[in-house]
């Protein structure tokens, strides 16, 4: 976090006021239990840090070391979902499955994206499906994603037309 986020001035700051990392923690705990067996434990544990933080992370997601949330209000990360090595997420963010008809024949399937090394994505993007991200992919703030990203790339969406008038 230190590493991450100018703004912040201590790890004692870090612990006590960064809801990312309140949730990290929390997940590293919950997917233990998770890979244990535990599994409503690991749930119950991920919907407290949930209702604290607004961050909801399943506890049967896997994500590397480093990870960072900025922010990270309304972001999701479902439970099919895998992180690499220092990938940075901020507010808003949905790594989701897309709608399902049949949630029985999904169960164990992968249906979240995959996201490589060395990632960054962006307030409100929404990754959906099972898309793989690559290594050193940059990802822009609303962009809408349900395909493959390949590696060292950048996703934006195009600049918007802005008006400036006189009132």
């Amino acid at each position: 976090f230190m590493d991450s986020d100018p703004a912040a001035s201590s790890l004692d700051e870090i612990k006590m006021a960064y809801p990312g990392f309140k949730v990290i923690a929390t997940y590293r705990i919950s997917h233990v239990l998770y890979k244990l067996g535990y599994k409503v434990h690991a749930r119950y544990f991920s919907e407290l840090a949930h209702s604290q933080t607004g961050i909801d992370i399943h506890p049967g997601a896997v994500i590397d070391y480093p990870f960072f949330i900025d922010h990270g209000t309304g972001t999701v990360i479902g439970q099919t979902s895998t992180i690499g090595k220092r990938v940075k997420i901020y507010q808003c963010v949905t790594l989701g499955a897309v709608s399902l008809s049949n949630a029985e024949k999904m169960r164990g399937v992968v249906r979240h994206p995959q996201v490589g090394d060395n990632v960054t994505i962006y307030a409100g993007a929404s990754l959906l499906g099972p898309i793989k991200i690559g290594d050193n992919v940059t990802i822009g703030s609303n962009v809408f994603l349900l395909e493959d990203v390949p590696s060292n790339t950048r996703v934006v969406i195009g600049k918007p037309a802005l008006v400036f008038s006189k009132k």
